[in-house]
């Protein structure tokens, strides 16, 4: 669990924990972008291939907009596209306008954006100066609270599904108050199941391989994926479900109606994620 810095992309993370790590199997599990910082997951060797199964988990932040102008990217690092103007709305204004936000609704990403276009990443194309029209996108906000206001400025508290662009939320809430705004700060506190507080800098991990503590700051695959029930096999079944065969659970232990089980070898390693065949009976379908 990295703690991103400012100004570096989740990618530029990425090749400095590989070379920690002393392993190119290293990905990240949702990208930030360079002006947030915060939760960045990442997963190291073998736990690459469990990467599909974290795509869909929400998101939390911290993000303070600043209203008065707007700029191309959304947010500080942006051009500026408006002139500066002073905001003439109040704090029940704003909140008004957030329940704009709550729920679910089409969201379209900002241009310059991950989102690609006939298989080129958008901000690539912004970049040639070649513009786009990115489709809307549904998202859904589960919390936006307005935790502070005092103009121009606004800080707000988000819980949102993966996809969810805070900074699209900051450029149409100056648009909808005809003042511009744009993302002027953005930390991720909790990605899915993981929060700030087991993030490491990469400063932080750095010193532990250096100690030769590095699996200090990783978290066992066993420990992965709480909401799929786990379930310890002996060896012999152990061996038999890393060659792709299907394996028994207990009924006492996983409900009938489970999609996902995590098979465990006797000493807790994660073996493989079976799904279910038939009630109580799994195949592996990822075998570690």
């Amino acid at each position: 669990m990295v703690d991103k810095a400012a100004g570096c992309t989740s990618h530029d993370v990425v090749n400095r924990v590989r070379r920690i790590a002393g392993t190119r199997r290293v990905g990240h599990l949702g990208t930030l972008d360079p002006l947030a910082t915060g939760v960045l997951p990442l997963v190291v060797g073998k736990a690459t291939r469990l990467a599909q199964f974290f795509i869909a988990g929400s998101k939390r932040y911290d993000a303070w907009i600043r209203f008065g102008q707007s700029t191309d990217t959304y947010d500080r690092d942006g051009k500026p596209t408006s002139d500066p103007v002073t905001p003439s709305f109040t704090r029940e204004d704003l909140e008004r306008a957030l329940d704009a936000f709550r729920g679910t609704f089409s969201q379209t990403p900002p241009p310059v954006s991950a989102k690609k276009v006939a298989g080129v990443p958008a901000y690539k194309l912004a970049r040639r100066k070649v513009e786009v029209e990115l489709a809307p996108v549904e998202v859904t906000v589960n919390a936006l609270d307005l935790a502070a206001f005092d103009p121009p400025l606004a800080r707000v508290l988000i819980c949102c599904s993966a996809g969810t662009y805070v900074r699209s939320i900051a450029h149409d809430l100056g648009q909808k108050f005809g003042c511009g705004a744009y993302l002027d700060s953005l930390r991720r506190t909790a990605s899915g199941e993981f929060t700030e507080s087991e993030a490491h800098t990469v400063e932080e991990l750095a010193a532990m391989a250096e100690a030769d503590r590095l699996s200090d700051a990783l978290i066992g695959g066993a420990a992965l994926l709480p909401q799929f029930p786990s379930e310890q096999v002996d060896a012999l079944t152990a061996g038999q479900i890393r060659q792709g065969r299907d394996f028994r659970v207990s009924p006492f232990r996983v409900r009938a109606d489970v999609k996902y089980v995590k098979a465990l070898a006797p000493d807790g390693e994660l073996v493989a994620i079976g799904e279910a065949r038939l009630p109580h009976l799994y195949h592996p379908i990822l075998v570690l």
